[in-house]
């Protein structure tokens, strides 16, 4: 199997977990024999230092030309000065744009190691497994017009989405729904915004054609409660890209940290991977990052991109076997009576995990 990487590791603890996540898809790379091929490049404050602009031409050019992207994050308070078009976030925004991807997917696990670092009841997160599907090219991050007049006081963005865009989203959305429990939650505002109705009449236009999945509706409001008081009740959760930003990262309170959650970014001409947490540049340099997210993220790398399901299953199965022996980054710590390790030191457990992980499916094979 061969697989080229673009690897934009940005800025904060991007290139902290992105070296650990990187290190996970050498060693599956190693033990399988496959050609794996990893390029750097810069992007967000990082790039702005060395080239004045959060996404240089060269990067675009390096993303464009692999099979896939990974992202580890953007973004540093010393920059706020600067325009919005300006500052790292801008980069970021721009590779979603230069890609093409609009469905990103962002799984919400609750491993029952972290059961104790949720401040939710332990018995109402059991075996929750969501899969929020949110649409990422359109909405208030990239609709026109939008403007900051500081003379007047005034700021402009403006939510705009096609039947198009929507529409092939939610063919995503219902697809990944018949493969997994069947049922599809489908999130808007529509009691006050023309977008939102758009949205749920586009999805109760397509339900036909996918019998084996119930569809019903939710607003963005109830919604937020309903994912922290039976978040169990959900499977695939569809929305767009404002309110999907939002609920994907309150389910990190599901999770246990921000940190554990891992997202990719399909439909486009390269699919772009990133795990779903900031640049934390409180934090950067000094070992705390938790890089679960991370690694996570390079499992769908390996089932989305690479074609590796079984590989992919082995990186999870090794950071469920890890938590299982309760060692913790300092985001996940809370209820352990484990030391905390370092995001170097958990990348190492993974990694070890791993390769049992590994041996034991080949030994299966084998037999």
């Amino acid at each position: 199997m061969k697989l080229n990487l673009a690897i934009l590791a940005g800025d904060g603890i991007g290139p902290e977990v992105t070296r650990e996540a990187i290190g996970i898809l050498k060693a599956v790379a190693e033990f399988g024999s496959h050609d794996f091929r990893f390029t750097e490049a810069l992007i967000g404050g990082i790039a702005i230092l060395a080239e004045g602009t959060p996404l240089p031409q060269a990067t675009i050019e390096i993303a464009l030309a692999a099979d896939a992207v990974f992202l580890g994050a953007v973004g540093d308070d010393k920059f706020n000065a600067l325009s919005p078009d300006k500052r790292p976030e801008a980069g970021l925004l721009r590779i979603r744009q230069e890609l093409g991807g609009f469905a990103n997917l962002r799984p919400c696990l609750a491993f029952a190691p972290l059961a104790d670092n949720s401040p939710l009841k332990p018995e109402g997160i059991k075996d929750v497994d969501i899969l929020f599907v949110r649409e990422l090219l359109g909405g208030l991050y990239f609709g026109q017009p939008r403007s900051w007049d500081k003379k007047t006081g005034e700021a402009v963005n403006t939510m705009r989405y096609s039947k198009t865009e929507v529409e092939r989203v939610a063919r995503i959305a219902f697809e990944l729904a018949g493969k997994r429990k069947g049922k599809l939650t489908q999130v808007d505002k529509a009691n006050v915004l023309e977008c939102s109705q758009l949205w749920r009449a586009t999805v109760d236009e397509l339900a036909p054609q996918y019998p084996g999945v119930t569809v019903e509706h939710q607003l963005v409001d109830s919604m937020a409660i309903h994912l922290m008081n039976r978040p169990r009740d959900f499977d695939v959760v569809l929305t767009e890209n404002l309110f999907g930003d939002i609920l994907s990262d309150e389910s990190g309170v599901i999770s246990g940290s921000l940190g554990m959650l891992p997202s990719a970014t399909l439909g486009g001409k390269v699919n772009l991977y990133e795990p779903v947490h900031g640049s934390a540049p409180d934090i950067a340099g000094q070992g705390k990052a938790n890089p679960l997210g991370a690694i996570l993220t390079a499992a769908m790398v390996l089932r989305h991109s690479a074609g590796l399901e079984a590989e992919a299953q082995a990186v999870e199965a090794a950071v469920a076997s890890v938590l299982d022996a309760v060692h913790r980054t300092g985001d996940i710590a809370r209820g352990s009576r484990s030391a905390i390790v370092s995001t170097e030191q958990m990348g190492k457990l993974v990694h070890e995990a791993l390769a049992q992980a590994l041996d034991r499916q080949h030994a299966m094979h084998a037999v």
